[in-house]
C-alpha cells in the first residue's frame, strides 16, 4: 500500500458497563397480605400506576373510625362556640376542644394514607422487572419490603474509566503541539460481539481527581436506547476520541513489525528491493496504527507476504486490498453490507 499522509483523529477503545438512567426499588409502605399483583413482569409502566394491592380491609376500618372522631370532635366545638359567647364554657374547654378536632383530623389524615398506600403505586415510569413477592407474602411487617424494581433505560448510561497516565500523555502532547483538541463528547460504543451501536451517545461528565487505588480517571456517558436492546450490566466498548494528529499515516496492524530496536515496516525501495523502515506510532484508529515518524508519505509499504520479503530481497507488488473491501470488476455488484 502507498502511505499517503492526512488528519486522522486518534480513538482509544476502553471497557465499559451499561447503567439504567434512573433505578427505583418499590417498596410496601404499609404491613399486609399481598391480595393481588397489577403488573406484567418486564413492561413499561406510567409514573403512579398501582403495581400490588395489599389488604385493606384493616385499614379502611381504621379511616372510619377516624371519620367518625373528626365528626364528634367537630359537633362538641360547634356546640361550645355560642355557649363561649355567653360565658357557659370557658375558653380553656373551647380551646381543648379544638385541640382534639385538630388531633382526630391528623389521625384522620394519618389513616386515609395507609388505606391509600395499600395499593401500591409506581414511584417512576420505565421498565418494571421481576415482582420479588407473590400473593399471599406478609410484607411490610419491620421494615419496607422491597416489591420490585423500575429501571429507566432510554437514555442509557454507560460508566468507564480511563487511565490517568495517558491522560497525562495526552495532555502533554496537546501542550506540545503535536496533537490538536478534539470534541471528545461525540462517542461511539461496540457492542459484546464486536459490532458498532448505530446511534453515537455523547460523554455527559468525568471525575476531576484520579483514583488512588486504580489510578484511573471516571467517566460517564450517555447513549440513546429507543429499541430498549441496551440492557443494563451489559459490558461494552466505547470508542473515544481523543486528539487530531495533521500529517499522520495510517497503517494496518499487519504492516508494523517489532524489534530490538523498536517498531518498523518494510517498505519496497525504488530498485524493488525490500528495506527496513523504523517508525514510531502513536496510537490507533480502530485497528491502525497512526505512524508520527519515520515516513514522509509515498512509500510503498508491504502489508501481506512479509515472510517472504526480507530486506535486500527482489519482491514484486500488487495493491493490497482489506478484507472488507474486496476487488470488484466493473460489472460486478456491489457487495451487501452487514449489520456489524
Amino acid at each position: 500500500m502507498t502511505v499517503i499522509p492526512g488528519t486522522v483523529t486518534l480513538t482509544r477503545d476502553l471497557p465499559g458497563r451499561l447503567q439504567a438512567r434512573r433505578t427505583a426499588q418499590v417498596r410496601a409502605r404499609v404491613a399486609g397480605i399481598v391480595e393481588q399483583r397489577l403488573f406484567t413482569e418486564g413492561s413499561d409502566v406510567k409514573a403512579g400506576t398501582a403495581l400490588f394491592q395489599i389488604d385493606p380491609r384493616t385499614y379502611r376500618a381504621t379511616r372510619d373510625a377516624a371519620v367518625a372522631d373528626v365528626l364528634a370532635a367537630r359537633l362538641v366545638v360547634e356546640r361550645y362556640r355560642p355557649l363561649l359567647d355567653i360565658e357557659a364554657v370557658s375558653r380553656q374547654e373551647f380551646d381543648a376542644a379544638r385541640a382534639r378536632l385538630k388531633q382526630a383530623q391528623a389521625a384522620l389524615a394519618r389513616a386515609s394514607l395507609d388505606l391509600d398506600n395499600t395499593r401500591v403505586p409506581a414511584p417512576i415510569p420505565g421498565r418494571i422487572g421481576r415482582a420479588l413477592v407473590t400473593e399471599g407474602a406478609l410484607v411490610g411487617q419491620g421494615e419496607p419490603t422491597h416489591l420490585a424494581t423500575i429501571e429507566q433505560i432510554d437514555p442509557i448510561y454507560v460508566d468507564f474509566t480511563q487511565p490517568g497516565a495517558e491522560l497525562r500523555r495526552l495532555q502533554a502532547a496537546l501542550q506540545a503541539g503535536r496533537f490538536k483538541q478534539v470534541d471528545s463528547t461525540r462517542l461511539e460504543l461496540l457492542r459484546e460481539d464486536g459490532s458498532l451501536y448505530p446511534l453515537p451517545g455523547k460523554l455527559l461528565f468525568s471525575d476531576l481527581a484520579v483514583d488512588a487505588t486504580t489510578g484511573a480517571v471516571s467517566l460517564r456517558a450517555e447513549f440513546p436506547n429507543p429499541d430498549r436492546r441496551l440492557l443494563p450490566g451489559m459490558f461494552v466498548r466505547l470508542r473515544v476520541p481523543t486528539a487530531v494528529v495533521d500529517n499522520a499515516m495510517r497503517l494496518p496492524q499487519r504492516a508494523v513489525q517489532g524489534g530490538p530496536q523498536g517498531q518498523f515496516v518494510t517498505v519496497v525501495a525504488p530498485d524493488d528491493h525490500a528495506a527496513a523502515q523504523p517508525i514510531q506510532t502513536s496510537g490507533m484508529v480502530g485497528t491502525d496504527f497512526i505512524v508520527t515518524s519515520g515516513l514522509k508519505g509515498g512509500e510503498q509499504v508491504i502489508v501481506n507476504g512479509l515472510q517472504k520479503a526480507r530486506p535486500g530481497t527482489v519482491v514484486k507488488t500488487v495493491p493490497w486490498q482489506p478484507q472488507d473491501a474486496p476487488i470488484l470488476a466493473p460489472s460486478d455488484p456491489a457487495p451487501a453490507r452487514k449489520d456489524g
